[in-house]
């Protein structure tokens, strides 16, 4: 086998589960993140109240591959637990409880202490290598100009670089950042047909707000609001609420994250902050009864947060020009889409 060097874009789960394939394979790879860590929208917000999980609340396991990577790399155990998700309730717009909506036969976990924990623990190889470059904004696509077989990175910021040498590039983004690289990147050189493909692909956007009580403390929550943990809700303005202090591993101080439905966060997507942020708590004082004024509240919108139309493949892969794409759009919107995907364009290109 011929060692090659794969660029991936994105250190999500996608691409953090092709990386990891791809070395397991022999090859090498170069990770490249916009942010300070990796996980992607399994994202955790600091806070000096405690950490939030202002992306994904909780993944499932139905996928026997996912499994048996839970259960196989060294440590990871250790980075997640089960929570009482399935214990969630569907609220109707007064906040009153319609019925469980989830079958509590199945189990939903966490990362601990955040949600970022799984994906940093099998990132920390990559990063301990060299192999994993945070705080890198790549924003074109070039063919290398001593090879023009292989590729070259283009990052801008503060200390603008250029990466040269790929055989390949994996586009671990949401479809239409990988669209918007593409198309920065030079025509001659890139596939319509990924660009046709991606097309059908529809992604909702997503306000979430974060609040934090930490006049309350854990003995007495009873008298602070519902005795639930995370519900649904047919509320025009919020799909789902969590508190955040019920998860395994977190600090006591009441903490709930409130995630606003995909035709509002649609519809207020370029609002000011602070204006969502008063909306939102305002639904969520009619949801809960909480009307006491938080210590903290915040809010951070997800462009692309959950998949409504997926593309319905695992990955796509143009053998011609050595560019692929994975990500949890592929095939839904769940934790395990996104580690599928990786994990399939990995094996497909290895």
């Amino acid at each position: 086998m011929t060692m090659k060097h794969f660029a991936i874009i994105g250190a999500g789960m996608a691409g953090i589960s092709a990386a990891r394939t791809l070395v397991q394979a022999g090859h090498r790879v170069s990770v490249f993140e916009k942010s300070r860590g990796a996980g992607g929208r399994m994202a955790t917000r600091e806070t000096p109240f405690g950490n939030f999980d202002h992306g994904a609340q909780y993944f499932t396991v139905r996928d026997p591959r996912f499994e048996l990577a839970l259960a196989s790399v060294p440590g990871t155990r250790e980075v997640f637990k089960s929570w009482s998700a399935n214990a969630v309730r569907v609220l109707d717009t007064q906040g009153r409880v319609v019925e469980a909506a989830l079958p509590s036969r199945e189990f939903h976990h966490v990362g601990t202490p955040g949600m970022n924990a799984l994906v940093r623990h099998w990132a920390q190889p990559l990063l301990d290598s060299g192999s994993l470059h945070l705080n890198v904004q790549v924003h074109r696509l070039a063919r290398d100009s001593l090879n023009p077989q292989r590729w070259q990175v283009h990052a801008e910021g503060d200390s603008p670089a250029v990466w040269s040498g790929f055989d390949a590039v994996l586009l671990a983004l949401p479809h239409v950042q990988a669209q918007q690289l593409l198309r920065q990147s030079s025509a001659m050189v890139v596939g319509q047909s990924l660009l046709d493909a991606m097309d059908p692909v529809r992604v909702a956007p997503c306000w979430t707000l974060m609040l934090a009580y930490p006049q309350a403390s854990q003995p007495s929550l009873a008298h602070l609001g519902p005795q639930w943990n995370a519900a649904r809700s047919t509320h025009h303005r919020v799909a789902w609420l969590a508190r955040e202090s019920s998860k395994p591993g977190r600090l006591r101080v009441e903490r709930w994250t409130v995630q606003a439905s995909a035709a509002w966060s649609e519809e207020h997507l370029e609002d000011d902050p602070l204006r969502v942020q008063a909306k939102l708590t305002k639904a969520f004082a009619e949801l809960t009864g909480i009307r006491a004024e938080p210590s903290h509240a915040e809010v951070h919108r997800w462009r692309f947060a959950k998949t409504t139309v997926p593309l319905g493949r695992a990955y796509l892969w143009d053998a011609t020009h050595n560019l692929g794409t994975c990500g949890d759009w592929h095939l839904g919107h769940r934790v395990e889409d996104a580690f599928v995907s990786g994990l399939s364009l990995a094996l497909a290109v290895r």
